[in-house]
């Protein structure tokens, strides 16, 4: 056997092994002996069928089979032994691997490898990059604390109507002179919310109601002739309603209002755990703290994209061996085709180049993630979650829990250790470059995202 590697160029290698009938007779013999055993031929007992016969019908299978099990094993050993940089996976030479039998002793297999640019790449206190620090405002914090408040709300009754209650009552049709219409259509229990009518006049009608008033309003002219809506409220269908123009007695028999509840230590504890705060000032400030908290990973992405921007400028365009690499995408594609593949080149290149970047600050900063590392990661996602709904003092068992079920899926793992990299490499780092800060607001962050726009 004989391996040997030459540098086509700067970005691709060709690496050609040779095989002698040596190298994989014994497998070949042993696979076929195997077969033997197993073989069960009409005329031969089992096990007994003669290994001229073995070797004439399954000789030249196994051969490819056992070849190609060795040829894998001597090219990747091959390529990591002698650490060379690939990118993606060899392929066949297509001029030089196109002529292979079989049948040959001696068999010689040449492959295309796509070899990884040389640049350098480093940062220091010489490199700026911006970071955005998202204001807390008394607005978030209020709005914060009212969604715990309301968490820990009830629905009362009362004896006025105020906006956002819900009524209940009987709705009774009118006739042209304002009269319960003989045989005219009654609903008993009708639920109304007067807020979300449409009508603005219609929707006055109720300022002011009290429980027991009877309030004649229009409900067609009140939804803004919306026909679905009119026959919800009415209980009939819609094509009964198309032509109902009449007025309605609306007597109110309930007002129902949903009520913020008292932020006791009761509900700080729930939140944060017991005796943490002890009264509605420290509540605030523990919320303003959770809420900094909360954006910090969204101040490290926007970080980590403007450190890209900055490293792929000053890396500048490096060179690839593109038709190669095209083919390589194409037989990686799981769907697609060529055309896709020219059409998202330059993309993928882009990509590519800031993974190899990524992959050397990775290196020099020693970064490792560990189980515990994406474990992390998916608590910390599992909390993010939870704190939609305003839950913070989640036990650590059920974080625990959900971090673990999260970990169950293949595509889900892959994302959190990607997210874990950039954690760690994003506060390597912050701490090597110098950061411009700047204190922006939540809708000024967001705008940062947003495609710039033409003058």
């Amino acid at each position: 056997m004989n391996i040997s590697f030459e540098n086509v160029s700067e970005v691709q290698g060709l690496l050609t092994i040779q095989l002698e009938k040596a190298d994989y007779s014994e497998n070949v013999e042993k696979a076929l002996k195997n077969y033997s055993k197993k073989a069960n031929m009409p005329g031969f007992r089992p096990g007994m069928v003669p290994m001229n016969l073995i070797r004439k019908m399954y000789g030249k299978s196994v051969k490819a089979e056992e070849v190609n099990k060795l040829l894998q094993e001597k090219l990747f050993g091959y390529i990591k032994e002698n650490k060379i940089d690939m990118l993606g996976e060899p392929l066949t030479n297509e001029e030089k691997g196109g002529s292979l039998n079989i049948d040959d002793d001696n068999l010689t297999f040449y492959f295309d490898i796509a070899l990884s640019p040389k640049f350098e790449v480093a940062v220091s206190k010489d490199d700026t990059i911006p970071y955005y620090d998202i204001k807390i405002t008394d607005e978030m914090v209020d709005k914060q604390v009212k969604a715990y408040a309301q968490q820990v709300g009830k629905y009362e009754q009362f004896d006025e109507y105020q906006d956002n209650d819900l009524l209940k009552g009987q709705l009774q049709e009118l006739d042209a002179e304002g009269n319960v219409k003989e045989g005219g259509i009654v609903v008993e229990d009708a639920t109304l919310m007067p807020l979300y009518l449409k009508n603005e006049d219609q929707k006055a009608l109720f300022n002011g109601a009290k429980k027991g008033d009877a309030v004649v309003f229009n409900p067609k002219k009140a939804h803004n002739d919306n026909a679905v809506e009119v026959a919800a409220l009415l209980k009939m269908n819609k094509e009964d309603v198309e032509n109902l123009d009449s007025d309605f007695s609306y007597t109110i028999q309930e007002i129902t209002r949903f009520v913020e509840g008292e932020l006791t230590q009761e509900v700080f504890d729930q939140v944060f755990g017991k005796d943490t705060v002890k009264n509605l000032d420290e509540f605030r400030s523990k919320v303003a703290e959770s809420l900094e908290k909360s954006y910090l990973p969204d101040s490290d992405y926007k970080f980590m994209l403007d450190l890209r921007s900055y490293l792929m400028e000053k890396v500048g365009k490096l060179s690839y061996a593109d038709e190669l690499l095209k083919r390589i995408m194409l037989a990686n594609a799981k769907e697609g085709s060529e055309a896709s593949v020219e059409e998202n080149f330059e993309k993928s290149l882009t990509e590519l180049t800031w993974h190899l970047i990524q992959e050397k600050l990775v290196e020099q900063n020693s970064i490792k993630v560990e189980d515990e590392d994406v474990l992390n990661q998916a608590r910390e996602a599992t909390k993010a979650q939870f704190a939609q709904y305003g839950m913070m003092n989640i036990p650590d068992e059920l974080l625990d829990n959900y971090a673990k079920e999260m970990l169950k899926k293949r595509e889900t793992v892959d994302g959190l250790v990607n997210r874990a990299i950039e954690t760690k490499l994003a506060a390597a780092i912050k701490g090597q470059v110098k950061l411009k800060k700047k204190k922006v607001t939540v809708e000024e962050f967001n705008k940062l995202f947003e495609p710039a726009t033409e003058a």
